[in-house]
């Protein structure tokens, strides 16, 4: 598929997302929106990894760090073909069901459980470093939260990464400046994220985190990097769809009535068709 086909699919899977939490009656939605293309850039364009080579050690790996946006990874994963969409929507969150709230590594393509913030850079530190040590070619790749980055741990895993070279690591923020409890800024400030990584020797990409090809462009450059690791600050609205959700942070975790529902349903196909038709 090309850029265009690709923009498309990720409000198709956007739209599977929304029908998950309806039936699961709960769920992430905002963040779902927010890291929709970057997950269909990563799974569709970046990364080696798929049905067919899950158990090979040169697979690229993934760890969705921000867990609970796992309906937008749920959605990916079954158009990659881990498992059928039907399945995923009409169980998810059911008694007995392994598709869960947060990421549960007991289904195929989920390398960990995650889901306590802060957790997702560690592992993917440690699995880089592992990488290097084994001679291994594969990459390593991350999505946290904006929010996600007042957790210490973070921060400690930064320095690791960039003490160990870790050049075949590349951390994402979808740096949509919502959290749970309201605008990042206010929260806990960010301030200049690039200045930030880069202060601790990180090579440092931001990008459109709804363009597909601007997002591309930084994967690119990301795998060019030589001798530090990357991370890339995509920038992203929440709830990025429908106006019924877009920018609003009581928006993190609700679920659509069912006429909030219907309406967010029709944004979606709305932008999908004006994508196709430019």
């Amino acid at each position: 598929m090309d850029n265009k086909q690709l923009q498309a699919k990720a409000y198709d899977l956007r739209m599977n997302a929304v029908n998950m939490i309806m039936e699961g009656k709960g769920g992430h939605i905002g963040g779902d929106m927010s890291a929709m293309d970057i997950l269909v850039t990563l799974y569709f364009k970046e990364m080696n990894i798929g049905p067919e080579n899950q158990d090979d050690p040169d697979r690229d790996r993934f760890v969705m760090s921000k867990g609970h946006s796992v309906e937008a990874l749920y959605s990916v994963l079954a158009a990659k073909g881990f498992f059928s969409t039907e399945r995923v929507i009409h169980e998810f969150s059911k008694f007995g069901s392994p598709f869960i709230g947060h990421p549960n590594n007991k289904l195929p393509g989920i390398e960990m459980n995650s889901g306590s913030l802060g957790h997702g850079l560690p592992v993917c530190t440690g699995m880089a470093l592992a990488g290097k040590m084994d001679g291994r070619s594969y990459r390593v790749y991350t999505l946290m939260g904006d929010g996600e980055l007042a957790e210490g741990s973070v921060w400690e895993a930064v320095m690791a990464a960039s003490h160990y070279r870790l050049d075949n690591l590349c951390a994402i923020v979808d740096r949509n400046r919502l959290q749970m409890s309201g605008n990042t800024e206010d929260v806990m400030h960010q301030d200049d994220l690039g200045a930030r990584f880069g202060s601790f020797g990180w090579h440092v990409e931001e990008a459109d985190g709804h363009d597909i090809e601007d997002l591309s462009r930084a994967f690119k450059n990301a795998r060019n990097v030589k001798g530090c690791p990357t991370v890339i600050i995509a920038n992203t609205v929440k709830g990025c769809g429908s106006a019924v959700m877009e920018n609003k942070y009581d928006w993190h975790h609700k679920l659509p009535t069912q006429e909030e529902y219907e309406q967010i349903m029709r944004d979606l196909a709305s932008r999908k068709e004006a994508i196709l038709s430019e």
